[in-house]
């Protein structure tokens, strides 16, 4: 399945529709959370999407979070689609196009439960502890690209 990077509003919305269903209906993050000044067009920051056939079953995005560094966010993968290395397939995608585009590092808030994944992918814990983010703990980590 291949990661595609979105382009019109019909695949931002697709994204949409994985990332509700993964943060908000399992996990119950509050909707009014989940979106924000970064999902208003394709534009408005990198995001990415894998479709099984029509069906969206993963998504993620990123953007210039300070000169030369890149922040991951919104990794989201169904259910019935994980084990599958769509994430990683996501965050690798992620990290090719920041490179391209001259960034250094990359930095992602990750949920507590999935930070032995990004390790794996090389990043390192950069918090003092953990914190909650929409009800949820989470690490900051890091990677150098």
């Amino acid at each position: 399945m291949e990661t595609i990077r979105v382009t019109t509003m019909d695949q931002l919305k697709a994204c949409f529709a994985v990332r509700f269903n993964v943060f908000v209906d399992e996990q119950q993050v509050p909707a009014h959370l989940e979106m924000d000044e970064k999902d208003e067009s394709p534009e408005s920051c990198h995001h990415f999407l894998i479709m099984d056939g029509e069906i969206p079953i993963a998504t993620s995005r990123w953007y210039e979070y300070q000169e030369a560094k890149a922040k991951l966010q919104r990794v989201a993968v169904l259910k019935d689609y994980r084990g599958r290395s769509l994430g990683k397939q996501l965050i690798l995608a992620m990290e090719r196009q920041a490179i391209e585009l001259g960034c250094e590092y990359a930095i992602l808030d990750a949920q507590c439960q999935a930070e032995g994944f990004y390790s794996q992918l090389g990043y390192t814990v950069i918090s003092d502890e953990p914190f909650y983010d929409a009800g949820i703990l989470h690490v900051r980590m890091k990677k150098t690209l």
